[in-house]
């Protein structure tokens, strides 16, 4: 099967082995999958001798099933999250906790962003906000949008931060009524809204390594107030700014509980409900819930939709004008192949799959 790789710094479209039907997993056709501009900017930066498969956000339709995964019918489509299962990647091993289905009034294009979501979903939980509350959101990527518009759908009064003037349009568009292209807007948008008391969280989804990001933050929130770091930001900081708000810095970790657990993974044993509400399988239903009911809009975010063999130029245009791009899925051809066997015989003679 074709997958999308990255070595020394060059990013290539690759035929590698097709994955192996298992119990406990079910063989997803992938449709499209989602570029996550930061996480897979860094990695293909690192300049890897060995190359490494791509991606961790999909969605495609189940076409096998293994022992144990009966509950899931062929031919639903599902949203599918969490490397190295999820990639970019004609076809999918996934197990059952990394995939939720998708309803079909919600488009494949949509759907899969749902890693994107799932992490978005999770940093708003970790941030704690509760209805009423005031949030920053300093940097307004795709992350950044999809957090705002959570946020808001939560009864919560957000403001967007960017320095890039169309990407704060974009989230006034999406409903987002406070929006800032510098720091002043933003300390006269928090005396209008919180009376001068700061915001009861500042979210971080920007990048960079000065440090000077967190020290915003922590002017910015009040008193025992959250700063929330979700992008690459060296966690340097004020132990005087932090010290004189009582304020707390948090870091949020991928899509929410049971990421990187193998036993939740892989074994497809769940968290129980009642002590573990949201793992990352929930956070996943819950950001396809919000897209079905029309809480949040996907569609305005996805800038270009690019066809699998030119991965390579999605990626170029993300590292050389990100200003330009402001989200980017892969598009994949669609086979129908029912069976799992057949489905790796077609890869293995080079004919598609």
């Amino acid at each position: 099967m074709k997958a999308v790789l990255s070595q020394n710094g060059q990013i290539s479209v690759a035929d590698i082995p097709a994955p192996v039907l298992e119990d406990g997993f079910v063989l997803v056709e992938t449709e499209y999958s989602a570029i996550s501009p930061g996480t897979e900017i860094m990695m293909n930066g690192t300049h890897r001798q060995k190359p490494i498969v791509l991606g961790y956000s999909a969605a495609g339709v189940i076409r096998s099933r293994g022992k144990g995964m009966e509950h899931w019918p062929e031919g639903q489509r599902v949203a599918c999250y969490g490397a190295p299962y999820a990639k970019h990647a004609e076809w999918l091993l996934m197990p059952q906790h990394l995939m939720v289905p998708v309803p079909e009034h919600v488009s494949p294009e949509e759907a899969s962003t749902v890693g994107l979501g799932a992490i978005a979903v999770h940093a708003v939980r970790q941030a704690d906000l509760q209805f009423g509350e005031t949030l920053v959101l300093i940097g307004a990527g795709i992350l950044g949008q999809l957090i705002a518009q959570i946020a808001r759908a939560a009864g919560c009064r957000v403001i967007v931060y960017d320095l890039l003037a169309e990407r704060c349009r974009t989230a006034g568009s999406l409903g987002i009524r406070h929006i800032a292209v510098n720091p002043q807007r933003v300390s006269q948008h928090l005396d209008s809204l919180t009376a001068g008391m700061g915001a009861d969280a500042v979210i971080i989804c920007a990048g960079g390594k000065s440090g000077g990001l967190v020290d915003q933050g922590l002017q910015w929130v009040r008193n025992q107030g959250k700063v929330l770091l979700v992008g690459d930001v060296k966690p340097d900081f004020s132990r005087e700014l932090m010290f004189g708000k009582e304020a707390q810095v948090l870091i949020s970790r991928a899509g929410g509980p049971g990421r990187y657990d193998p036993v939740y993974e892989k074994q497809g044993i769940d968290y129980p409900y009642g002590y573990v509400r949201w793992t990352e399988g929930r956070n996943m239903a819950e950001y396809i819930r919000l897209i079905s009911e029309g809480d949040i809009q996907v569609k305005p975010l996805i800038s270009s939709v690019f066809p699998l063999e030119r991965s390579a130029d999605a990626f170029r245009q993300y590292a050389e004008s990100p200003a330009k791009l402001l989200g980017a899925v892969l598009a994949y051809p669609i086979t129908g192949v029912q069976d799992a066997e057949h489905a790796a015989a077609i890869v293995k003679e080079g004919q598609g799959g």
